[in-house]
C-alpha cells in the first residue's frame, strides 16, 4: 500500500494515517530506514547510528522474511512512526502470536496518540492473522513507552505472581 492509498486507520489526530507498509514501496522503504536510525540513535534504542549494513539491507531483508510486516504513520506527508513485527507461534495457545519488535515515535511527534493508533492497526492486522497474542519487551526503565503500552492494553508476563514475571534474554552469536 502506497501513502496515497486511503489510510487503514487513523490517529487521534486526524491529520495522522496509519498504514500497512510496502516493502518494495522506495518511500516506505526509506522510510523504516529513517525512522530505525532515529530509534537507533536515542539512549533507548542503543546511541549509536544505525549500521551501513543494516541502512542498506533492512527493507529486503524484512521484505523476505516470512511472517514480517511494518506499520508506518505518516503526519502531514512525512513519516513519524514505525512498528516492526514478526508472526511466532503460541505452544500454550497453539496459535500464532505476533511479536512487536520495535516501536518508534519520532521525538516531535510525540504525546499525539501516534502509537496507539499503530498498535490497534497491529491488532487487526494480527487478528487477519488468526493470531491470539501480541508480545513485546520494554526496558524497565522506559516509563514513556510503559504507559503508552498499557494504554493500549499490554502488560507484563506473569503466568503466576508467586513466581514473578518474565525476564527478556539473549545471547548473541
Amino acid at each position: 500500500m502506497t501513502t496515497d492509498q486511503p489510510e487503514v486507520a487513523k490517529a487521534p489526530d486526524l491529520s495522522v494515517g496509519i498504514c500497512l507498509a510496502d516493502y518494495s514501496d522506495p518511500r516506505h522503504g526509506a522510510d523504516i530506514v529513517a525512522l530505525m536510525d532515529h530509534y537507533s540513535r536515542d539512549p533507548f534504542g542503543g546511541g549509536e547510528p544505525l549500521s551501513e549494513r543494516c541502512r542498506a539491507e533492512l527493507v529486503e531483508k524484512l521484505g523476505k522474511f516470512p511472517g514480517a510486516f511494518t506499520v508506518l504513520a505518516y503526519s502531514e506527508g512525512r513519516a513519524v512512526g514505525l512498528v516492526n513485527c514478526f508472526t511466532g507461534f503460541s505452544t500454550f495457545q497453539c496459535a500464532p502470536l505476533v511479536n512487536i519488535h520495535d516501536v518508534v515515535v519520532h521525538r516531535d511527534a510525540r504525546g499525539a496518540g501516534i502509537c496507539a493508533a499503530m498498535l490497534d492497526l497491529v491488532v487487526t492486522e494480527a487478528r487477519v492473522r488468526g493470531c491470539c497474542k501480541l508480545t513485546m519487551e520494554v526496558l524497565e526503565k522506559n516509563q514513556p513507552a510503559q504507559t503508552a503500552y498499557r494504554k493500549s492494553g499490554f502488560k507484563p508476563y506473569i503466568l503466576d505472581e508467586a513466581h514473578g514475571a518474565a525476564l527478556f534474554w539473549e545471547r548473541y552469536l
